[in-house]
């Protein structure tokens, strides 16, 4: 238990994370429904309309996320060496495989893990089906019978890293701070994102995307400040919506055999920052699969999703945001498998085929 900590004594750190995970989730369902924060949302944008103001959105979270995080690091408040995209990462195979996997499910649902949450606060009742689906394969992909094709896909056979990131490297051999080498990295990246005239003139997209950053950045907090605790440290940890889907389905079925953690509180938060969201916008309605078709799409997804996004160590949010924001030499392996696979499973449901689409990216400039 903790004691003497701003009259959190009674409440255990499991309980604390939960709090501090469940309002960050309600900040980033708010972000989805009102500013349309959404990963395949901005793939698609871009892959098919030529877009670019989403995938911005995504970049500018990024950013922020990535300063005020190497800025608690700086000063002494969380250390990020300790995440397990820096101290145990997975290997390249694993991160492809799953990653791929992921973005092709993602494709097949219409949206990620996260989006699915978002989607269930807004009343589609199929998001449930996947919710269910994704949550029990990534359970099983954990624990249970997909662990064993987990770890062979995950079999290592490159050296184990230290510090798995750009900013440590890249500090190591100019000499320069981790700190602010991830500053520097973050700043570069806001100019890019506001260089697009279009960009700056969506203050939604702006908006949803410092909300997003700021509530990554939120989670480094809460779990950074429980891991100092000497006599019951907590992971540190930020939102991530692969694993926690399983547990919050494994505590709903047996909470008195389980414990409140960070991430069953996200999982919370977002149906609920969603559902409150789209109640005062006034979108709330049920939605059903029009058919056993889309039924089935569903599913595949689901199952997709949640093996992949356990064998990748994270999803759309896990590892393009979370990770993004430490620099893991995971996230840009990750990021482009995602979207090689939604970009392959959405052009293969919109033409029916990828070499088409594939033709025309190779040589559409001859």
């Amino acid at each position: 238990m903790l004691e003497g900590r701003g009259g959190m004594g009674e409440l255990s750190p499991g309980t604390i994370a939960a709090l501090g995970g469940l309002l960050g989730g309600c900040a980033l369902g708010f972000a989805a429904r009102w500013g349309r924060f959404c990963t395949l949302g901005a793939v698609e944008d871009v892959a098919l309309a030529g877009d670019s103001r989403r995938l911005r959105m995504w970049g500018l979270a990024i950013a922020i996320a990535m300063f005020i995080t190497f800025a608690m690091y700086g000063a002494g408040l969380i250390d990020i060496t300790q995440t397990f995209y820096l101290a145990t990462p997975t290997t390249i195979v694993a991160t492809v495989v799953g990653s791929f996997m992921f973005g092709y499910g993602m494709s097949l649902v219409g949206t990620c893990g996260f989006g699915t949450l978002a989607r269930i606060g807004g009343g589609d009742l199929k998001s449930v089906f996947t919710f269910l689906i994704m949550g029990i394969t990534a359970y099983a992909t954990m624990s249970g019978a997909g662990a064993y094709l987990r770890l062979f896909i995950s079999a290592r056979s490159e050296p184990p890293m230290e510090n798995a990131s750009f900013a440590f490297l890249i500090g190591d051999m100019t000499g320069l701070s981790p700190v602010i080498v991830g500053m520097a990295f973050a700043l570069v990246i806001v100019i890019y994102c506001f260089s697009s005239a279009s960009f700056r003139q969506s203050p939604r997209f702006v908006i949803a995307a410092v909300i997003v950053g700021l509530a990554i950045a939120f989670g480094w907090f809460v779990t950074g400040y429980l891991a100092l605790d000497p006599f019951e440290p907590y992971p540190l940890e930020s939102f991530t919506f692969a694993a926690p889907l399983g547990e919050s389905i494994l505590y709903v079925m047996a909470m008195t055999g389980s414990s409140l953690n960070f991430g069953i509180g996200a999982v919370a938060g977002v149906i609920i920052g969603a559902a409150v969201t789209t109640l005062f916008q006034k979108h709330f309605r049920w939605e059903v699969c029009d058919d056993a078709r889309e039924m089935r799409r569903q599913m595949m997804g689901g199952v997709l999703m949640g093996f992949g996004s356990v064998t990748a160590l994270g999803c759309t949010v896990g590892q393009g945001l979370t990770g993004a924001s430490l620099l893991a030499f995971s996230t840009p392996i990750a990021f482009v498998s995602m979207y090689a696979g939604s970009w392959v499973g959405l052009h293969k449901l919109v033409h029916g085929s990828v070499l088409e689409p594939l033709k025309q990216v190779l040589f559409q400039r001859r």
